[in-house]
């Protein structure tokens, strides 16, 4: 059975942001934020996805990453590097302060557009992090 929920534009626009763009739905995003996993009501498995909406926060807990550690996107055709620090909980800051729960939500902040964060970013010794998995 599913319900309807209203939400006001500030609540919405939150979801939004926490939310990985053509993945994501509102219902998932919460999912995702109340720590729930499974399937949805009408049948469709929720939850993570893909590789590209994962946190990584499971190679924190094995010490494939640590926290403090820098990523690295180098964006050669622009001429551009980008660096992001793993915090203690898997999530990413990039150098203007923002804070993304995944890394393809920091490379597509960063880039403007989507991109998936497991590709471009590596460690500072060039390991790109979807090979850590």
């Amino acid at each position: 059975m599913t319900r309807t929920i209203r939400v006001d534009d500030e609540v919405f626009a939150a979801l939004q942001n926490l939310a990985e763009p053509f993945v994501d739905t509102p219902n998932s995003t919460l999912r995702k934020l109340l720590g729930l996993s499974g399937t949805a009501a009408h049948g469709t498995p929720v939850g993570r996805s893909s590789i590209r909406d994962q946190s990584l926060a499971p190679l924190l807990a094995d010490g494939r990453l640590k926290a403090g550690q820098w990523l690295v996107w180098h964006r050669r055709n622009l001429k551009q590097v980008h660096r992001a620090v793993v915090l203690d909980n898997g999530d990413l800051r990039l150098k203007d302060g923002s804070v993304h729960s995944t890394p393809s939500g920091a490379a597509t902040a960063l880039a403007g557009n989507q991109q998936n964060g497991w590709k471009v970013f590596a460690t500072e010794d060039g390991t790109l992090i979807r090979d850590l998995r």
